[in-house]
């Protein structure tokens, strides 16, 4: 029996080059208005088993995109302290976690002219726009914990909202960054223990931190993954002002579950509306031994401190996704990639969600083609909310190799616009954006 675990197999599986391609040839057509890169980050692990998918050093592919071109592709890992060697966790001599070493594995975003690779446990890693690693951003000494891979764009103020969690307290703290990329705000927030919170959501005028019953096991700190569920520990909404501190923060019990990805949330009539991807639990019979997620929405009643939980489809979806000009504010479209199987993690399509009309449609990409998350892109600053494209990386099981994929969004479920093979096969990662050319 082949005890390989899954995430060093097939499209999990690591690559061994970082290369680069230019001029890819596109079968049909680039929307000449894409001008920037489409990035994806993910774990691609340079020695051996590290342990666990989520522990892989993280490696960004990027494609180029200008005047209608695929000008080049190529794949950097993330030069890290921990690519090099160290203990990707490790504590400083007054016994604190040292920031600086994390693998940036999970996500990558640009704001306020700097592009950073994400992952919860440390500081964000900057790039250029070549893709080297310019090295772990500390906001000028300011930021003295744990970042998230999540952090928020508001995008009618150009706002960027995060936060950290640890092991050690402080457990939660909130960070504002100002649209220039300064940090105003760390604030800790007071929890009861140590939850692995992986995103959270903003509105317009606050933030939800959602405590949930993944919690921190001392004992399992050696075992590959020492953060593991415990109902007891219950599961609840925390909503505070967008600058407000912890004594601002009110708490409502939910029923316990686990929530990688919300998709949005924003305030309407007095409540505030939270569309999440939700587990009915995680990690209890080992990793991804679970029902995969469903689409949720929770309905907080500010006044009544209380919380609508209601379904919003049965299907197994993650990596929920919105046009980024409606974060924080209303939005009626989504995007998200279907899990196939309903368990485990099968990527075999995405899927276009209208939350106003309760409708959805699926965009196929054939028999073994699997997408990983989508981006939306607009076409321009005040173009409709779905009018622009989709893009992701889709992986081909039958030639193992892997293509550049756009959709025209108002026609989400017909033939791709554009496809662009790609030299190297990108393997199932985390997360990505679309960064555009600084103008």
């Amino acid at each position: 029996m082949d005890k390989t675990p899954f995430y060093l197999q097939g499209n999990f599986g690591p690559v061994d080059d970082e290369v680069e391609a230019f001029d890819l040839k596109v079968e049909g057509e680039i929307p000449e208005y894409l001008e920037g890169m489409f990035l994806r980050n993910g774990p691609n692990p340079t020695r051996g088993d590290p342990g666990h998918w989520f522990f892989g050093d993280g490696m960004i592919h990027a494609t180029r995109l200008e005047g209608g071109r695929a000008s080049w592709y190529r794949n950097r890992y993330v030069d890290t302290a921990s690519r090099r060697g160290a203990p990707a966790m490790q504590l400083t001599e007054d016994l604190k976690f040292d920031h600086t070493v994390g693998v940036s594995n999970t996500h990558v975003v640009s704001h306020a002219g700097k592009i950073l690779a994400l992952v919860e446990s440390s500081y964000p890693a900057e790039l250029d726009r070549e893709l080297n690693t310019v090295g772990p951003l500390d906001f000028d000494g300011k930021l003295t914990t744990s970042f998230t891979a999540h952090p928020k764009v508001c995008a009618k103020t150009g706002e960027m909202l995060a936060f950290g969690y640890s092991a050690l307290p402080p457990f939660l703290t909130y960070h504002r960054i100002s649209p220039d990329g300064t940090l105003v705000q760390s604030e800790e927030i007071k929890v009861p223990g140590s939850t692995m919170m992986h995103d959270f959501s903003v509105t317009e005028n606050h933030v939800v931190f959602m405590d949930l019953p993944i919690v921190f096991k001392a004992e399992q700190v050696t075992s590959g993954m020492p953060y593991q569920w415990d109902a007891s520990y219950g599961a609840r909404l925390g909503v505070m002002p967008r600058n407000g501190s912890n004594a601002d923060v009110v708490w409502m019990e939910i029923e316990p579950c686990f929530v990688f990805h919300p998709m949005n949330a924003y305030e309407r009539d007095g409540r505030i509306v939270m569309d999440v991807v939700r587990y009915p639990e995680f990690m209890s019979g080992g990793p991804f031994a679970t029902d995969a997620g469903e689409l949720w929405r929770w309905t907080i009643d500010l006044a009544a401190h209380i919380v609508k939980e209601e379904k919003l489809d049965d299907r197994a979806t993650e990596f929920p996704r919105i046009d980024p000009r409606r974060e924080c504010l209303e939005n009626r479209y989504g995007y998200a990639v279907l899990n196939g199987s309903g368990k485990g993690l099968s990527f075999e399509g995405l899927v276009k969600h209208d939350l106003e009309r309760g409708t959805s449609e699926v965009h196929n990409f054939g028999p073994g083609a699997a997408p990983s998350e989508c981006v939306f892109v607009p076409a321009g600053p005040d173009a409709a909310e779905d009018e622009g494209v989709v893009m992701a990386y889709v992986y081909h099981e039958d030639t193992n190799a892997s293509e550049f994929v756009v959709l025209d969004a108002q026609n989400f479920s017909k033939p791709a616009l554009g496809r662009v093979a790609l030299p190297q096969r990108v393997p199932f990662g985390f997360h990505g954006s679309w960064s555009p050319d600084p103008r």
